[in-house]
């Protein structure tokens, strides 16, 4: 598994090792030693979710407060996204700023995004199925929403020929200041 950096320290990109053949292809998706050891934490998934959305679907910017608190491993398995973390730890010197990459069936990559991050995907391709482990539960009452086009955030979203489709939760959602 090949571990990436990204801007803000905390996210790390998973690229696992394929192995195909004209039967197609192996590889490990998950290895808690390798992950626990480039995240440098014990890290305990409690629940996988698993989503599927039609092109020009955003869903986010979402997270959980403590003590219900989430960190999230990503990947889509079909089609593709472009996924964004946000950083709303408000002493964090990256508080703020976000980092957005290509999660795809073809690159197989994967997202750490750790607790203190607002999390969101547009779907790229016709449909995308999209999977996560996460550490905590859901919790409605601790789930908040920071709005996808705050000013103050300006993620760069990719030019789709078509508005997005969002659901009411996130077209009502909040600025970060308003966390």
């Amino acid at each position: 598994m090949n571990v990436l950096e990204t801007e803000i320290s905390d996210l790390l990109i998973f690229e696992p090792k394929v192995f195909g053949d004209d039967r197609g292809f192996f590889m490990e998706s998950f290895n808690q030693k390798v992950f626990e050891e480039a995240v440098g934490r014990k890290v305990d998934f409690v629940q996988d979710n698993h989503s599927k959305s039609v092109k020009a679907v955003l869903r986010g910017l979402h997270l959980q407060v403590p003590p219900f608190a989430q960190a999230k491993l990503v990947r889509c398995i079909v089609g593709e996204v472009f996924d964004v973390a946000v950083d709303v730890r408000k002493n964090s010197q990256t508080f703020g700023k976000w980092v957005g990459v290509n999660l795809s069936a073809d690159n197989k990559r994967q997202f750490w995004i750790p607790e203190g991050f607002a999390h969101g995907f547009l779907v790229l391709s016709e449909t995308a199925e999209f999977v996560y482990k996460t550490t905590n539960y859901y919790s409605p009452k601790h789930e908040r929403s920071v709005l996808w086009c705050d000013p103050d955030i300006d993620i760069l979203w990719p030019n789709l020929e078509q508005d997005f489709i969002l659901s009411d939760k996130d077209r009502l959602a909040v600025e970060i200041k308003a966390l």
